[in-house]
Protein backbone atom coordinates (compact mmCIF):
# COMPACT_ATOMS: atom_id res chain seq x y z
CA UNK A 1 0.00 0.00 0.00
CA UNK A 2 2.86 2.38 0.74
CA UNK A 3 4.35 1.70 -2.71
CA UNK A 4 1.13 2.86 -4.37
CA UNK A 5 1.07 5.98 -2.21
CA UNK A 6 4.70 6.71 -3.08
CA UNK A 7 3.92 6.33 -6.79
CA UNK A 8 1.01 8.76 -6.53
CA UNK A 9 3.12 11.22 -4.57
CA UNK A 10 5.91 11.14 -7.15
CA UNK A 11 3.39 11.43 -10.00
CA UNK A 12 1.86 14.49 -8.36
CA UNK A 13 5.29 16.03 -7.92
CA UNK A 14 6.19 15.44 -11.58
CA UNK A 15 2.85 16.81 -12.77
CA UNK A 16 3.40 20.02 -10.82
CA UNK A 17 6.95 20.28 -12.12
CA UNK A 18 5.90 19.87 -15.76
CA UNK A 19 3.01 22.28 -15.19
CA UNK A 20 5.47 24.98 -14.06
CA UNK A 21 7.68 24.23 -17.09
CA UNK A 22 4.63 24.68 -19.31
CA UNK A 23 4.15 28.20 -17.94
CA UNK A 24 7.83 28.93 -18.49
CA UNK A 25 7.56 27.71 -22.10
CA UNK A 26 4.50 29.88 -22.76
CA UNK A 27 6.10 32.95 -21.17
CA UNK A 28 9.31 32.48 -23.15
CA UNK A 29 7.30 31.99 -26.37
CA UNK A 30 5.47 35.26 -25.71
CA UNK A 31 8.77 37.02 -25.01
CA UNK A 32 10.23 35.66 -28.26
CA UNK A 33 7.16 36.90 -30.15
CA UNK A 34 7.59 40.38 -28.64
CA UNK A 35 11.31 40.43 -29.54
CA UNK A 36 10.43 39.39 -33.10
CA UNK A 37 7.92 42.24 -33.29
CA UNK A 38 10.58 44.68 -32.08
CA UNK A 39 12.95 43.37 -34.76
CA UNK A 40 10.36 43.96 -37.48
CA UNK A 41 9.72 47.50 -36.25
CA UNK A 42 13.47 48.25 -36.11
CA UNK A 43 13.87 47.26 -39.76
CA UNK A 44 11.41 49.95 -40.87
CA UNK A 45 12.70 52.75 -38.64
CA UNK A 46 14.96 55.36 -40.27
CA UNK A 47 18.07 54.43 -38.29
CA UNK A 48 21.71 54.15 -39.39
CA UNK A 49 22.44 50.78 -40.94
CA UNK A 50 25.17 49.97 -38.43
CA UNK A 51 22.80 50.57 -35.52
CA UNK A 52 20.13 48.39 -37.13
CA UNK A 53 22.67 45.61 -37.76
CA UNK A 54 24.02 45.70 -34.21
CA UNK A 55 20.56 45.85 -32.63
CA UNK A 56 19.24 42.97 -34.73
CA UNK A 57 22.35 40.92 -33.97
CA UNK A 58 21.94 41.48 -30.23
CA UNK A 59 18.23 40.63 -30.29
CA UNK A 60 18.94 37.50 -32.33
CA UNK A 61 21.55 36.45 -29.78
CA UNK A 62 19.04 36.96 -26.94
CA UNK A 63 16.44 34.87 -28.78
CA UNK A 64 19.02 32.17 -29.50
CA UNK A 65 19.97 31.94 -25.83
CA UNK A 66 16.34 31.65 -24.75
CA UNK A 67 15.70 28.91 -27.29
CA UNK A 68 18.73 26.80 -26.43
CA UNK A 69 18.44 27.14 -22.68
CA UNK A 70 14.67 26.77 -22.34
CA UNK A 71 13.28 24.92 -25.37
CA UNK A 72 16.34 22.69 -25.86
CA UNK A 73 16.34 22.02 -22.08
CA UNK A 74 19.99 23.01 -21.53
CA UNK A 75 18.88 24.80 -18.38
CA UNK A 76 17.81 21.47 -16.88
CA UNK A 77 20.57 19.30 -18.40
CA UNK A 78 23.94 18.52 -16.91
CA UNK A 79 26.62 21.16 -17.24
CA UNK A 80 28.72 18.79 -19.37
CA UNK A 81 25.97 18.69 -22.04
CA UNK A 82 25.91 22.49 -22.15
CA UNK A 83 29.70 22.62 -22.53
CA UNK A 84 29.58 20.06 -25.36
CA UNK A 85 26.87 22.09 -27.13
CA UNK A 86 28.91 25.29 -26.97
CA UNK A 87 32.09 23.53 -28.14
CA UNK A 88 30.21 22.36 -31.23
CA UNK A 89 28.74 25.83 -31.72
CA UNK A 90 32.18 27.45 -31.53
CA UNK A 91 33.66 24.94 -33.99
CA UNK A 92 30.77 25.47 -36.43
CA UNK A 93 31.07 29.26 -36.16
CA UNK A 94 34.81 29.08 -36.81
CA UNK A 95 34.30 26.81 -39.82
CA UNK A 96 31.64 29.06 -41.37
CA UNK A 97 33.77 32.16 -40.75
CA UNK A 98 36.84 30.53 -42.31
CA UNK A 99 34.87 29.42 -45.37
CA UNK A 100 33.37 32.89 -45.77
CA UNK A 101 36.78 34.54 -45.60
CA UNK A 102 38.28 31.94 -47.93
CA UNK A 103 35.68 32.36 -50.66
CA UNK A 104 35.40 36.13 -50.37
CA UNK A 105 39.13 36.74 -50.83
CA UNK A 106 40.33 38.36 -54.05
CA UNK A 107 42.82 35.51 -54.55
CA UNK A 108 39.99 32.99 -54.90
CA UNK A 109 38.57 34.63 -58.01
CA UNK A 110 39.31 32.72 -61.23
CA UNK A 111 41.85 34.14 -63.67
CA UNK A 112 42.86 33.30 -67.18
CA UNK A 113 41.72 33.91 -70.75
CA UNK A 114 38.64 31.69 -70.48
CA UNK A 115 37.30 33.65 -67.53
CA UNK A 116 38.25 37.05 -68.92
CA UNK A 117 36.30 36.41 -72.14
CA UNK A 118 33.28 35.41 -70.07
CA UNK A 119 33.36 38.83 -68.40
CA UNK A 120 33.40 40.56 -71.81
CA UNK A 121 30.32 38.64 -72.98
CA UNK A 122 28.07 40.23 -70.38
CA UNK A 123 24.89 41.95 -71.52
CA UNK A 124 25.23 45.67 -72.18
CA UNK A 125 24.30 48.05 -69.43
CA UNK A 126 20.75 49.43 -69.46
CA UNK A 127 20.54 52.52 -71.61
CA UNK A 128 23.58 51.54 -73.69
CA UNK A 129 23.11 51.59 -77.45
CA UNK A 130 23.29 48.11 -78.89
CA UNK A 131 25.27 47.81 -82.12
CA UNK A 132 23.59 46.00 -84.99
Amino acid sequence: MSAITADHASAGHDAGHSHSKFHVFVQVAMLLAVITGVEIVIIYLPLPHLLVLLTLSFLSLVKFMFVIFIFMHLKWDKFFCTVMFFIGLILATGTVTALYLLFSAADSKPVGPAYESAYHLRAPAPGAIAQA
